[in-house]
């Protein structure tokens, strides 16, 4: 038996999948880290906690299967950051794409020429989301640490360093950042000027497909794998999930709500927006006379974070607790459109498609008939509504599709996904496999090989 290992280093946790030659999940295994929050508005994770995790995960997977895996792809979160020293040592935590610290230096340039000229060419919204505006608040705010930076880092990168040496990273990441122009593949100058920090503190950028095989041996042993085992840089979870779920054609989107939610398409050539609401992230570049293919879509900070907010702050339970099923039934009675009661679910500011860190949420059209049943069900219709909201500006910008592929947590309620269907008017398919930015990071072998682990 061969397989291979999709790595997806999340948000909230790392997953290793171990999939075969045709794409099925033959075992995972999940370790979970927490995020920290010194301030408001502050989200910070511990890298090395990170890598623990990652190693956890891996060996689990291993041990599983009783013999090592032919090959290993990296996928991750986006717009991580973190400075390090020149040992490669941390000088801050790891920063996280939901961390808002950087608002008012996002805002100030946002809407300005010079904006305006970064968007256009990095294909990444001004937002305290990116490393580009945390870079410049770090400079502000923290200029001893920023001075002692000797190269700064995504989560990715940072485990690519401290696994293997190298500092490096894949041109999807490095696309997020707000500081890569994709169609040139390579940092982009007004982006490095805004944050004050030079090409060379930033990693070498490589191909997605770029393989790793020097493992250190240490880690190596952890795992209990070679060494020389290859591992391929991968790219990035977003644009990873497209290829997980076989879509990269016209007519068709990924709808992933997890923590977060993300609607994306496939193009050849990046879709800008004269309004700034969408991303361009690259997930592969020009190769072999193919044109470059690009992930275009919009994220929002309101995922199942919000209905877990919900569920615990008004029933006092996690939404996965079987107690929680009489509650869901008697929501499941309301009719679409909660008798005219309205969530916006803005409660961690927003991305996509308002981009804005200050919004708020809120419901409206209370009335005395609204019962618990009609907010439980508004907070689900919101959330969902609000994706919508993304897909309208993704057909009015590059064109309608007719398919939806869900996945992410919220497929693992029925009546949520039918609920999508209502709300988009198109045809939802529930991904065959759960695990898609891992089984997108593990077809990269395929894929150069040209027999693809996953769907077509």
């Amino acid at each position: 038996m061969t397989y291979h290992i999709g790595l997806d280093i999340g948000t909230s946790s790392t997953k290793a999948v171990a999939f075969d030659e045709a794409g099925r999940s033959l075992g995972e295994a999940t370790r979970a880290y927490p995020t920290i929050s010194p301030k408001p508005g502050w989200q910070e994770q511990d890298p090395e906690q990170v890598l623990r995790a990652a190693i956890l995960a891996l060996r689990n997977v291993v041990a599983k299967l009783g013999q090592p895996p032919v090959g290993i792809g990296m996928s991750a979160a986006m717009h991580s950051l973190i400075a390090v020293d020149d040992r490669g040592r941390p000088l801050t935590r790891s920063i996280l794409w939901s961390d808002n610290r950087a608002a008012d230096l996002a805002a100030q340039l946002k809407g300005t020429p010079l904006g305006k000229d970064i968007y256009q060419h990095t294909g990444t919204p001004i937002h305290p989301m990116s490393p580009l505006p945390k870079l410049a608040w770090l400079r502000k705010h923290e200029p001893a640490v920023f001075q002692a930076a000797c190269h700064f880092l995504g989560i990715k990168e940072y485990l690519v360093f401290r696994l293997f040496g190298e500092l490096l990273t894949d041109q999807s990441m490095a696309s997020a950042t707000g500081l890569f122009d994709a169609a040139k593949l390579d940092w982009h100058g007004s982006s490095l000027d805004f944050a004050g920090i030079q090409a060379g503190q930033l990693p070498q950028h490589v191909s997605p497909f770029f393989i790793l095989k020097k493992l250190k041996p240490s880690f190596a042993r952890q795992i209990g794998i070679p060494a020389a085992t290859p591992w391929a840089i991968g790219a990035s979870d977003g644009c990873l999930a497209n290829l997980g779920a076989g879509v990269l054609s016209p007519g068709e989107a990924v709808l992933s709500i997890g923590t977060s939610g993300a609607l994306r398409i496939t193009t050849r050539q990046p879709v800008h927006d004269p309004g700034e609401r969408i991303f361009n992230y690259l997930l592969f570049p020009p190769q072999a006379g193919q044109p470059a293919t690009y992930i275009t879509g919009g994220a929002s900070n309101n995922g199942a974070v919000i209905y877990d907010w919900f569920c615990r702050r008004f029933f006092g339970l996690a939404p996965s607790a079987k107690s929680m099923e009489r509650h869901r039934a008697a929501m499941m009675k309301i009719p679409f459109g909660c008798e005219g009661l309205h969530f916006q679910p803005h409660l961690l500011g927003e991305r996509a498609p308002l981009w804005d860190a200050s919004a708020t949420g809120s419901f409206e059209g209370i009335r005395p008939h609204h019962t618990l049943a009609h907010f439980h069900r508004a907070v689900l219709e919101g959330i969902l509504l609000n994706m919508k909201q993304i897909g309208d500006v993704l057909e009015e910008v590059a064109g309608p599709f007719h398919t939806i592929h869900a996945n992410g947590g919220f497929t693992k309620m029925k009546f949520w996904v039918e609920m999508a269907g209502e709300v988009f008017g198109k045809k939802i398919v529930v991904s065959e496999h759960e695990g898609g930015p891992a089984l997108g990071a593990a077809s990269l072998f395929g894929i150069q090989s040209k027999q693809p682990l996953l769907r077509q």
